[in-house]
């Protein structure tokens, strides 16, 4: 029986394909987005970043769905420095048909482009 005094050992390797903190809060963030609760989804965007996000994409995506958010509120000077960040991060960046075509969100991002 001295296998089971053996410690169990964790595979290290598993820990790439669990989710960090900061992938969790962007998709929960972009959930909370979707269902219309903004002020969750500011705050989890926002700790997403802050968390680091390792992919560039996943960086655009919490800035665009927070410029989408400020442009909603009238907050048009938050909405265009989201945009900005988007489009530092990616500058070949284009809004989809649907959403270039937005009444809030749409103008502020073509000035900018």
């Amino acid at each position: 029986m001295t296998a089971c005094a053996t410690p169990i050992m964790r595979d290290a390797g598993l820990d790439r394909f669990a989710l960090r903190k900061a992938e969790k809060d962007l998709s929960l963030g972009i959930r909370a987005y979707e269902d219309g609760d903004y002020r969750n989804s500011t705050r989890l965007l926002q700790s997403a970043l802050a968390a680091e996000l390792f992919l560039t994409s996943d960086k655009v995506a919490a800035h665009k769905y927070l410029a989408f958010m400020y442009c909603a509120q009238s907050r048009e000077k938050a909405c265009r420095d989201e945009f900005r960040k988007v489009l530092d991060l990616n500058p070949d960046f284009q809004l989809t048909p649907a959403e270039s075509g937005h009444p809030s969100w749409g103008p502020v991002f073509k000035s900018l482009k």
